[in-house]
């Protein structure tokens, strides 16, 4: 007989979680796959493409309805769960349905942060986050509206790229100094903004927003130094912070986010998380790949393997921002002794790389404009491997490398 096994969260990581289990251990398990959002699991990534108008939103989704259904699993969606009884091993849901189950997975992502300022509640006001989130900014941002958007980092650069390409004047303000800062250095940052600008965008950097305000909805938004900037439409998008909240609520450990073990396992033996709502070792990933490579040790640990163990991840970001590709890995900064920089710049040509070499080994790099060669770069820093023998043509590719090696 099937084991119960219920995951609540029907995002990226579950999704993948559901896939890697499937492939191992199909029929051992009775799944259910329970979210909260009245869709099946999407794209998160793709959003900004969403809000631009460059797909559709039947693009975004991750797996067809007959995809599920061909493995046995029940996908409920539109569908929250209240609460978790780990004495009874239930879960039950904000429609009063209760769920039984032998072994419980939570990847419950996480919520976006407003900013605790105010006015930031006021209607007009928008997080940056869902399919939801994306109908709602797109029925305030029509042609000409006015649309500023808090923060710099890769959510509200994504959000005042597809208001832009919507039709909407948008202001982007960011507290720091460059776009970006925790995945760029100042050169590829400078190169971001000036893409920005070309799309429409004005950024304001070093940019504190004291208050949003209005009568009744906002209508202006007010920095620090007294500026005060018309809006008809505000984003907040300073990040997110992981979903912990129903694993409190039922007695789990938890920090930042619900603590998890290399196994991916809570203080309860029968409960696991996986994804941003997880924190591993102090660490809570707020990326995709992470998120991927814990589905798929968990997918192995319920599958029998006990060696499969999450030793944490090589941090890395690789993405698509403003139609540039951008990636970044390991110390990019390449501050401190003992550590070399090998740069390659074109400005004409939009491309920026950067190394950074300790010991014979590659330890970071940024790469702008042309991230072709970032997994590779990834591999090389996360298995220590000496470039001794083409640290000299790295920072042309892999390509120019492999063919003098020939």
């Amino acid at each position: 007989m099937s084991e119960a096994l219920v995951v609540v969260g029907q995002g990226m990581a579950a999704t993948r979680f559901v896939e890697e289990l499937s492939k191992r251990a199909l029929g051992r398990y009775a799944v259910i796959v329970i979210g909260a959002e009245p869709f099946r699991a999407y794209n998160r990534v793709m959003l900004s493409s969403l809000l631009a108008g460059e797909i559709a939103a039947a693009d975004l989704e991750l797996k067809p309805q007959d995809w599920w259904a061909g493995r046995g699993v029940t996908n409920l969606f539109g569908a929250s769960v209240a609460s978790i009884d780990r004495a009874g091993k239930t879960v039950t849901l904000e429609n009063g349905a209760t769920l039984s189950y032998a072994k419980l997975v939570l990847a419950t992502g996480s919520h976006p942060i407003r900013l605790p300022k105010p006015g930031m509640d006021l209607p007009g006001v928008i997080t940056f986050r869902t399919m939801g989130d994306v109908d709602a900014m797109l029925a305030e941002a029509q042609p000409g509206r006015r649309a500023v958007v808090v923060g710099g980092g890769l959510l509200g650069l994504e959000a005042a790229y597809g208001l832009a390409k919507s039709g909407a004047k948008v202001t982007l303000l960011h507290l720091m100094d460059r776009l970006m800062e925790r995945q760029l250095d100042a050169p590829a940052a400078k190169l971001l903004l000036k893409a920005m600008e070309a799309r429409g965008v004005e950024v304001l950097l070093g940019a504190d927003t004291a208050a949003v305000e209005g009568d009744g909805r906002a209508e202006t938004v007010r920095l620090t130094d007294g500026r005060a900037i018309p809006v008809d439409l505000v984003v907040c998008a300073v990040g997110v912070r992981p979903n912990a909240d129903l694993a409190r609520a039922a007695g789990l450990e938890a920090n930042r986010g619900v603590l998890v073990d290399d196994a991916m396992g809570t203080s309860d033996p029968d409960i696991f998380a996986l994804g941003e709502c997880a924190e591993h070792r102090g660490v809570a990933y707020g990326l995709v790949e992470p998120a991927y490579q814990q589905a798929a040790i968990l997918a192995r640990r319920l599958s029998g393997d006990f060696s499969a163990a999450f030793a944490g991840a090589v941090l890395a970001t690789n993405l698509k921002v403003a139609g540039v590709s951008l990636f970044s890995v390991g110390d990019f900064m390449g501050e401190g002794e003992g550590k070399e920089t090998i740069v390659f710049d074109d400005p004409s040509a939009g491309i920026y790389k950067k190394l950074v070499v300790s010991d014979g080994r590659l330890v970071g790099s940024v790469l702008y404009g042309d991230a072709g060669d970032g997994l590779w770069h990834q591999a090389l820093i996360r298995e220590g491997a000496s470039i001794e023998g083409f640290r000299d043509t790295l920072i042309f590719g892999r390509s120019v490398v492999e063919s003098e090696a020939a």
